[in-house]
């Protein structure tokens, strides 16, 4: 939210994307609260309610009918799930071009597939959008009021800071690897960081059938049950390629259907799909991307499994993608640009390059690494400089290694 506040005396609307459920109304309160604190004029809108989006469907105007505003006093409007008005251009457009001196907007939308579809180019200039994702690692120990563990993690993302892990205590890391473990299982939604253990699949069953049926209903997709299965063969998935037509064979569906399915996951900030990274194209080339999940809970519900990260089989590909979850916030909305894998055609693969400068092999255990796997990488690109991120040292490194929570 700190982020957000620093562009509140800017006169661009503030717009707020992300999941459902992953915490946007509470961040609009929040920054209302704020804002009153300190004696603003604020008014909250939830454009869920049909009624409200009747009378603004109408005409933009009809705020005014709505709230109070006093043209001669700084307001501040606060509106969540914007994306159900049937032009929002055309409302945050007026009151941008007419009323930004007195009247600041700050808005929310649950779907990219909605702001595609009704968001236009003419409010380039007039907004800044900020991508709100389910908590990262950070976010889930402020949320569980580990300060103490938080204050140990870097705040700056550096090729060096894998030396600052050797300044923590046995316990002190004992405790990290119990709450990143947790992390790896339940995820990143407040309610579901928040609550008791016996209430967590609940409410996780609760977002995958009740807030993801809203995404795929504000869609327009027909066949549900075919979306909830590509979900959870996708789920079952993490850290590999996305082959359309293996999964149109598998669901008996076209690759066009498949195409638009995973498309509205994305649009609905639930799944990740990272590019392949090449220089030598008739060496590197593979066009297939590889997909990951923005949250684990959700992906862990979809798979029906909760065992423990020590015994699971799927706790390398875990790991691998609460790897790029944390590297997403490192890059805010430019996640696909800046981070991609690279993988030969004999197969051999780095898993994450992130700005063309550094590379990162996700190993549970690095102890398993075999350092002629990236001989190709390395004799190819000595100027990105390799690391092994683990959970598991080795004696001998003869990589740099970073604990996963140091991203």
């Amino acid at each position: 939210m700190g982020n957000i506040k620093k562009f509140l005396p800017s006169d661009e609307v503030l717009l707020l994307v992300g999941a459902r459920q992953a915490g946007k109304t509470t961040i609009l309160h929040a920054l209302q609260d704020e804002l009153t604190a300190q004696g603003e004029k604020t008014f909250f809108l939830n454009l869920e309610d049909p009624d409200y989006q009747r009378i603004l469907n109408q005409s933009p105007k009809s705020l005014f009918q709505i709230f109070p505003i006093d043209p001669k006093t700084k307001t501040t409007i606060l509106i969540d799930e914007i994306q159900y008005l049937e032009n929002p251009t055309n409302f945050l457009k007026y009151f941008y071009d007419t009323h930004r001196e007195k009247i600041k907007l700050i808005v929310s939308g649950s779907s990219a597939f909605y702001m595609d579809k009704k968001f236009k180019d003419s409010l380039v200039g007039r907004k800044i959008i900020f991508p709100i994702r389910t908590l990262s690692f950070r976010e889930f120990l402020r949320f569980k009021n580990e300060d103490g563990l938080l204050k140990l993690l870097p705040n700056e993302f550096s090729p060096s800071n894998y030396l600052n892990s050797k300044n923590i205590s046995l316990i002190e890391k004992e405790n990290i690897i119990n709450q990143y473990n947790e992390y790896l299982l339940f995820g990143g939604y407040p309610r579901v960081v928040l609550a008791p253990f016996p209430d967590k699949l609940t409410l996780l069953q609760d977002i995958a059938y009740s807030y993801i049926k809203k995404d795929i209903h504000d869609a327009n997709i027909k066949q549900d049950e075919v979306f909830y299965r590509l979900f959870k063969v996708i789920a079952a998935q993490i850290s590999n390629l996305v082959n359309t037509n293996e999964l149109s064979k598998t669901l008996g569906v076209s690759n066009r259907s498949i195409g638009n399915y995973l498309y509205v996951m994305q649009k609905s900030f639930h799944i990740l799909l990272i590019r392949p990274f090449y220089k030598n194209i008739r060496k590197e080339l593979t066009k297939m991307p590889k997909i990951y999940f923005y949250d684990l809970g959700l992906r862990n519900f979809l798979t029906n499994n909760f065992d423990s990260v020590l015994t699971r089989p799927d706790r390398g590909a875990l790991l691998e993608n609460a790897v790029v979850r944390q590297l997403a916030e490192r890059t805010g909305s430019m996640i696909e640009e800046r981070v991609k894998f690279w993988r030969s055609r004999a197969e051999a693969e780095v898993d994450f390059v992130f700005d063309e400068k550094i590379g990162f092999e996700v190993k549970y255990n690095a102890a398993l690494l075999k350092q002629s796997k990236y001989r190709m990488f390395l004799q190819q690109y000595p100027m990105i400089n390799l690391n092994v991120v683990s959970l598991i040292r080795p004696k001998k490194e003869n990589f740099p290694v970073w604990e996963p929570w140091l991203l």
